[in-house]
């Protein structure tokens, strides 16, 4: 399948999902997953950083129309992607460095670290724009370790099941 056309499905595909289904899905009454976050996981490593962070951000931006949540997800996922060369650079050394790097051919230590940091970076900066007070700090970080659990879980069983496939 052609790799744009394979994005432009995931794009749409993680969108429905987040917008239809896990956005009316609250377990505990306040945990969410944040699953569209997978498509900034799964950008192809050797994209450019302004068409990844300009691709991120319309997935926010769309996550945020559908939701009617005023830029916070759009903020969260442009904030991710920007920070993802940093993170590809530390979780996966001198592979990405090199541009030798196979996602789905490096240790699962290797790939967890990634998901759960850009994970991480995304649902910090979702729930800190969302509170907006720094006197919610607990509120940030209770659903920010909530959601960044359940969803890196989430993310981590995809990518399991996509590796699977590939094979």
């Amino acid at each position: 399948m052609n790799s744009s056309l394979k994005h432009s499905l995931r794009f749409i595909g993680l969108l429905l999902l987040q917008v239809l289904v896990l956005d009316n899905l609250l377990l505990f009454g306040f945990v969410n997953p944040y699953l569209y976050v997978l498509f900034v996981i799964l950008l192809p490593l050797n994209m450019g950083k302004i068409q990844a962070m300009s691709l991120a951000f319309l997935l926010g931006l769309c996550v945020d129309i559908f939701s009617d949540t005023g830029g916070v997800h759009a903020a969260a996922c442009l904030v991710a992607a920007y920070l993802r060369p940093l993170v590809l650079r530390f979780s996966f050394g001198i592979n990405y460095d090199y541009q030798t790097l196979k996602f789905y051919q490096e240790g699962f230590k290797e790939r967890l670290t990634y998901v759960a940091l850009i994970v991480f970076v995304h649902h910090l900066v979702l729930f800190s724009m969302e509170a907006f007070q720094l006197k919610l700090w607990k509120f940030v970080l209770t659903n920010t370790l909530y959601s960044f659990t359940f969803t890196t879980v989430l993310v981590m069983l995809i990518i399991a099941l996509i590796e699977k496939e590939k094979k």
